[in-house]
């Protein structure tokens, strides 16, 4: 029952959340929309951003499981952003809250992931010194996670899907390249 309370007050959440900014929704809000009393939203949940960090660091914690392997670029960038394309709306009113930092922190652990986890093949077999992989890591955690901040800012009108496609089609070979030096 405990799991199904929770599901519930979520899939409330994540539903007004849709609909209307956060600072507009209420615990009030959530418990009538899923038919629970106020005893039971705090018998499971602190507060409002308790809420919020439980289901962003289980979307997060999904999306890596979903992904054990990650084969590109252009896949670990729509890893990182899939859950947000999925959610618009929703994570619009999470960013232009109180609470970003907790959406900026699951953005971070899905880039972190993501490139940690493309890296592991683009280095593989590659003699390279751990100190340049954490430089190249951290490149592209910054460029992921900075691009998608950027999109966000911009209220993420435009099909990021295509800006994604197109930047690796602009880098396409630095990578490789940058490996290549480190290597040498």
């Amino acid at each position: 029952m405990t799991n199904l309370t929770k599901k519930a007050i979520k899939e409330a959440f994540l539903e007004l959340l849709s609909d209307r900014p956060l600072h507009q929704i209420t615990i009030k809000d959530i418990v009538e929309k899923c038919g629970i009393n106020r005893n039971s939203f705090y018998y499971h949940y602190q507060d409002m951003p308790a809420l919020i960090e439980e289901i962003v660091t289980e979307e997060a914690d999904a999306i890596i499981n979903e992904y054990p392997s990650i084969d590109s670029v252009e896949i670990a960038f729509n890893v990182a952003l899939e859950f947000a394309r999925k959610n618009r709306t929703a994570i619009l009113h999470i960013y232009n809250s109180v609470n970003r930092d907790i959406f900026e922190q699951y953005l971070w652990k899905v880039c972190d992931y993501a490139v940690t986890t493309f890296g592991e093949r683009a280095f593989a077999n590659k003699e390279i010194n751990s100190s340049d992989k954490e430089v190249i890591s951290n490149f592209y955690k910054c460029e992921f996670f900075g691009f998608a901040i950027n999109w966000l800012q911009s209220g993420m009108k435009e099909d990021v899907s295509e800006r994604i496609s197109r930047v690796c089609e602009l880098q396409h070979g630095m990578l490789e390249e940058t490996i290549n030096r480190c290597s040498k």
